[in-house]
C-alpha cells in the first residue's frame, strides 16, 4: 500500500467515526496530501469504496504523473459541475465539506447542484490526520532542515556592519535553490537593531550597525515540505545586555525542547518556555506563541500556545521558538524544528545556538 493509499484509508476510518459517507476536499494543501497533486486547480472526493481527483485539461499530463491512487476526472467545467455531470455523489449521501475553506457562494452552489445530498460541515479532519507524519514526509522535512542549516553556514560570513537586511534576504532565497531546495518555505525575516524587536519584520534597506541584534527567521522548502529555523546573532560588539537576553532565550528554548514529548499539551509546552522568561523578568516581552506544527504548510496543527488544547503525538513535527522583544532596541528568537517522540524529541536543526558575535 502506498503512502497516499494509507492516508486515504486513515481518512475513511475518521469519516466512519464522524458518521460520514464521503468528504469533498477543496483546500489545495489537503488535495496535495491525499492525491500527490501539486498543481493549482484540483478537488478530491473521497467515498468509502472509491476516491476521485478532479482537475482541468491544463493538468492532464501532470495528473497522470502524480495521481496514482485515485480515479482522475478531467473536464472543462467547474469541479462541482463535473461531480454532478458524472454522478459521483449518490442522492442522500451524508457528505462532509471543509467548512473552513468553502465560500458562501460555493455552499449555495452545492445545495443547488445536489439538493438531495446531506451536506455536513467539517473542520480540520485532514489537518489532524496530516499532523502525524509518515516516513516519506519525515524524509522530506529532514532534507529541508538540512538545507536550511547549510544556508545558515553560508550566510553567516555575509553578516557584517553595512550590509542591508534586504541583501541578506535575497541571498537566502538564492542559496536555497543552489543547494537543491524547491525554494523559500516563506519570505525570510531578516531584521537588525530596532527592527529585530518586530517578530514578523519584513526586510528593509536598513544596513546593519555596530551592536545590532540580527534575527534570521527562514527555511527551505523541499518536496513540498517546510523547514522553519530562527537564529539571532550580534553584528559588531556585544554588550552585557545582549548576552543576558540571549542566554535567557537560549535556556528557555532548551527547556522547551527538553519538555517536548508525546502526551504533553501545547499549553503545557508553551508554559515551560514562557515561565522561564517570566521568571527572569521579561514575560511581557514574549509576545507570541512558543511554536506550531510544520508540514505542507509552514503553520499547521498543532498549536503551542497559552490556550492550545492540542496534545502532542508521536511523529508530530513542531517548532519551538521563544523570544524576547524590547521595543525600539532589539529582540532575540531561537527556533528549532523537532520530531515528537514517545520519550522526548528529535531536534533536527544542527546550526549552533551559541551566541555568534560577528565583526
Amino acid at each position: 500500500m502506498s503512502f497516499i493509499e494509507r492516508r486515504v484509508e486513515r481518512l475513511r476510518k475518521r469519516l466512519e467515526t464522524e458518521s460520514l459517507e464521503a468528504l469533498l476536499v477543496t483546500n489545495l494543501t489537503n488535495v496535495h496530501y491525499l492525491s500527490g497533486f501539486t498543481g493549482s486547480a484540483g478537488t478530491c472526493l473521497i467515498l468509502m469504496d472509491r476516491g476521485y481527483f478532479l482537475s482541468d485539461g491544463r493538468y492532464l499530463t501532470q495528473s497522470i504523473e502524480q495521481v496514482k491512487d485515485l480515479e482522475t476526472v478531467i473536464g472543462s467545467e467547474p469541479h462541482l459541475k463535473m461531480i454532478k455531470k458524472n454522478g459521483l455523489i449518490p442522492d442522500g449521501l451524508s457528505t462532509g465539506f471543509e467548512a473552513d475553506y468553502l465560500s458562501v457562494s460555493q455552499m449555495d452552489q452545492l445545495k443547488e447542484l445536489f439538493p438531495q445530498a446531506d451536506w455536513i460541515p467539517t473542520s480540520r479532519i485532514i489537518e489532524a490526520i496530516a499532523a502525524v507524519k509518515d516516513e516519506s514526509e519525515l524524509r522530506a522535512i529532514r532534507t529541508a532542515v538540512e538545507i536550511t542549516d547549510q544556508v545558515f553556514d553560508q550566510i553567516v560570513p555575509e553578516l557584517r556592519v553595512g550590509v542591508s537586511e534586504g541583501e541578506i534576504a535575497a541571498k537566502l532565497s538564492y542559496t536555497y535553490k543552489i543547494l537543491g531546495a524547491d525554494g523559500d518555505a516563506f519570505p525570510p525575516i531578516v531584521a537588525g537593531g530596532p527592527n529585530s524587536a518586530l517578530p514578523h519584520a519584513e526586510p528593509t534597506d536598513r544596513a546593519f550597525q555596530d551592536g545590532d541584534f540580527v534575527i534570521l527567521d527562514f527555511g527551505a522548502r523541499y518536496g513540498g515540505y517546510h523547514a522553519d529555523m530562527t537564529r539571532t546573532v550580534v553584528v559588531g560588539n556585544a554588550t552585557d545586555r545582549h548576552k543576558e537576553l540571549y542566554e535567557i532565550v537560549k535556556e528557555s528554548q532548551k527547556q522547551g525542547c527538553d519538555a517536548a514529548k508525546a502526551g504533553v499539551s501545547g499549553k503545557k509546552l508553551d508554559s515551560v518556555t514562557r515561565d522561564h522568561i517570566t521568571e527572569k523578568g521579561y514575560g511581557e516581552y514574549f509576545v507570541h506563541n512558543t511554536g506550531h506544527g510544520l508540514g505542507l504548510e509552514v503553520h499547521t496543527l498543532p498549536k503551542l500556545s497559552q490556550t492550545s488544547e492540542d496534545v502532542l503525538l508521536e511523529n508530530y513535527v513542531v517548532t519551538i521558538e521563544p523570544g524576547i522583544y524590547i521595543p525600539d532596541w532589539g529582540g532575540v528568537r531561537i527556533e528549532d524544528d523537532v520530531i515528537i517522540q514517545k520519550d522526548g524529541c528529535d531536534i533536527l536543526n544542527q546550526s549552533t545556538k551559541e551566541l555568534l558575535v560577528l565583526d
